[in-house]
């Protein structure tokens, strides 16, 4: 199963759809389902989720998330070396949809390659994203990253 290049755009999805993208609707255990990452408990014991603070793309990972981009689990994730480790197709169709999902609000989903730190093989990742609005303006995008290589027949 490979994907139709070039990626469309048809992997945004509307704001009000979360629920059927997200377990429950929400990513971390937030009332609010803002994704609130001042508290690292929820980032750090649910497999997968992510999030990037808008004002400075700092990043937040699970330690899932490390690991699924072969990294320590203690290190800083910069978010210009991450966006590095993706095959070029995918960086490019990444940077479409989260530009996309920044403008107007929406979420997305798409399959990407990445080539891990670690320098294990090629890996697919199921990256779904939603933005986090305060006072309608994004503030901070956050989601979950799964490893579904499988899918790809290595």
């Amino acid at each position: 199963m490979t994907p139709t290049e070039p990626l469309p755009l048809h992997h945004s999805w509307p704001l009000m759809d979360a629920d059927e993208r997200f377990d429950l609707g929400r990513l971390l255990d937030d009332p609010r389902g803002a994704g609130d990452t001042s508290s690292a408990r929820p980032m750090e014991t649910t497999p997968g989720l992510w999030a990037c603070d808008l004002a400075d793309n700092r990043l937040h990972w699970s330690r899932e998330v490390f690991r699924l981009f072969g990294m320590d689990d203690t290190a800083v994730p910069a978010r210009i070396a991450t966006v590095s480790l993706y095959a070029e197709a995918s960086r490019a169709a990444m940077e479409r949809l989260r530009a996309h999902a920044i403008r107007h609000r929406r979420g997305f989903t798409l399959d990407v390659a990445i080539f891990p730190h670690d320098a294990a093989p090629l890996r697919w990742l199921r990256l779904i994203a939603a933005p986090v609005c305060d006072g309608g303006r994004v503030v901070r995008l956050h989601g979950c990253k799964s490893d579904v290589t499988h899918l790809y027949g290595r």
